[in-house]
């Protein structure tokens, strides 16, 4: 198979409202897909969506772009589904996400009530963007009314100092939190340790590779790793870490940045060799995007995204 095209297509999507976080907001998600075109006809895609305040540059969100168009179309010539040929394994039929949410302090408990209902176990919402006591007083608000089946994943996006974290946490106590990610502004693996020590759920590096060092996978100082291979530069690299996660005790989420639905596929098929049990990331029917865009076959079923069971992404 030889490559005989290779272009780039720039897409903007625009939100319902704004994204926010504790690195501030945005209202529009800009990439660039990428379209490698073979010999045969085929066309293998990638995508490369930048989100420099999240840790993913533009030299890794291309390279994640153009190594997903080139296994695309090696999957598609094997006549496999990516995460099969991936794998050497069955393909995964479908993926359970979570549903994603605002800021702690603004999300509607009736939109809560409806996720549990659609089956969803965990909702993601950010915190870190008002002060801590009205999140805390929010936190503990949601939790009093929340749906049994309903945990919640929190992200502060590094947010934090050190005792305003371990307020939170303490705060957060016996509630129903799924998990706390990034609660740092200046993260190292001594306080995250700490922090892990007193909480009775699990913290989660993102976006501080920095850390990812042979220290931190011979004394995992959290209990959970954060991929996104966007930020990695691809899903090979992005195995590489899972694996060396899982061997640690790790647990492995897999996650997108807020990229278009063309491109999500490669992530919750990703890493296919530690088959990550949790995934993660945009769901669109919760209404963040304000037009439809292009799945490549796969769609949404409830809590799951069902994968396409064509070849290739």
């Amino acid at each position: 198979m030889t490559i005989v095209a290779a272009d780039w297509l720039p897409y903007c999507l625009p939100l319902r409202r704004p994204w926010q976080t504790s690195r501030g907001s945005f209202s529009e998600r800009h990439g660039r897909l990428r379209r490698l075109t073979a010999d045969d006809g085929r066309s293998g895609w990638g995508d490369c969506a930048p989100l420099p305040e999240f840790g993913i540059g533009e030299a890794a969100a291309t390279a994640f772009a153009e190594e997903s168009a080139a296994l695309d179309l090696a999957a598609q010539r094997a006549g496999l589904p990516l995460d099969a040929w991936l794998s050497g394994r069955a393909p995964l039929a479908s993926v359970a996400v979570n549903a994603s949410f605002g800021p702690i302090s603004t999300v509607d408990r009736n939109s809560l009530a409806q996720a549990a209902a659609a089956g969803f176990t965990v909702a993601k919402l950010k915190v870190g963007v008002a002060p801590v006591d009205d999140e805390i007083a929010a936190l503990q608000q949601l939790a009093a009314t929340l749906p049994p089946a309903l945990r919640l994943r929190l992200d502060a996006n590094r947010a934090w100092t050190i005792a305003v974290a371990r307020r939170f946490v303490a705060a957060g106590a016996g509630l129903p939190i799924d998990g706390l990610e990034e609660p740092l502004a200046d993260p190292t693996h001594a306080l995250l340790a700490s922090l892990q020590a007193a909480a009775n759920f699990p913290l989660a590096i993102d976006e501080s590779i920095r850390l990812l060092d042979t220290a931190f996978f011979r004394h995992p100082p959290v209990r959970r790793l954060v991929l996104k291979p966007a930020r990695h530069g691809g899903l090979l690299a992005s195995t590489e870490l899972a694996l060396r996660a899982r061997a640690s005790g790790l647990e492995v989420v897999v996650t997108s940045a807020s990229k278009a639905p063309a491109a999500s596929p490669p992530s919750p098929t990703s890493p296919p060799p530690s088959r990550p049990r949790r995934c993660t990331g945009w769901r669109p029917a919760t209404g963040w995007l304000a037009m439809p865009a292009c799945d490549r076959g796969s769609s949404m079923d409830g809590c799951a995204c069902r994968l396409a069971t064509g070849s290739g992404l």
